[in-house]
């Protein structure tokens, strides 16, 4: 194979495995679930929350996606003093922290995170 072809290959190589890492990325942004995971660990939400036994057992979010509505899930990221002020029962000793200045397709990746967890 003369030099010419061989870098010409190689270039063709790059470029497919450069397509290929693009397609498995593009993959992964458009999955709002697998996204939300990855947030709720990067914004280390395990310090407050457990989900399946990792994380802070205090404040478990298992089964959460069955008891709160998406609106729900989504004002407890953004305003919790205000879901915490309708909250009836014993009041939580630690105040959550609000993540509003997140953008909205974290927030969103976020509540389909918790909405799944059924």
């Amino acid at each position: 194979m003369t030099r010419t072809r061989l870098l010409t290959s190689m270039a063709r190589l790059a470029l497919v495995g450069t397509f290929v890492a693009g397609l498995a990325s593009v993959a992964a942004a458009q999955d709002p679930v697998k996204k939300g995971e990855e947030l709720f660990t990067s914004q280390k939400c395990t310090m407050c929350h457990s989900v399946a036994g990792k994380g802070n057992k205090k404040y478990p979010l298992d089964g959460v996606g069955a008891k709160l509505s998406a609106a729900d899930l989504k004002e407890w990221i953004v305003n919790p003093d205000a879901m915490q002020a309708k909250q009836t029962g014993p009041k939580p000793v630690m105040k959550m922290k609000s993540f509003k200045t997140l953008p909205a397709a974290d927030v969103d990746a976020l509540v389909a995170y918790m909405g799944s967890l059924k």
